[in-house]
């Protein structure tokens, strides 16, 4: 996973929960949803980079 990419969804995340944090303490439901689905899209993310990753490190063991 490049060092970008990771930086990227962890600041998402990061982001997601501050919203989520704000909304509950705020009663903005709103806003806790759209934090939620921040952490939800920054973690799907972050699944698929990882799954590329393991692609990309079964490729290379094969060219071993």
């Amino acid at each position: 996973m490049g060092l970008d990419d990771k930086a990227s969804n962890k600041g998402e995340d990061v982001k997601g929960k501050a919203k989520e944090a704000t909304g509950k303490a705020t009663g903005n439901h709103r806003l806790e949803g759209e934090g939620k689905d921040d952490q939800r899209s920054a973690s799907v993310k972050d699944a698929g980079e990882k799954a590329k990753d393991a692609g990309k490190n079964v490729k290379d063991a094969f060219k071993k």
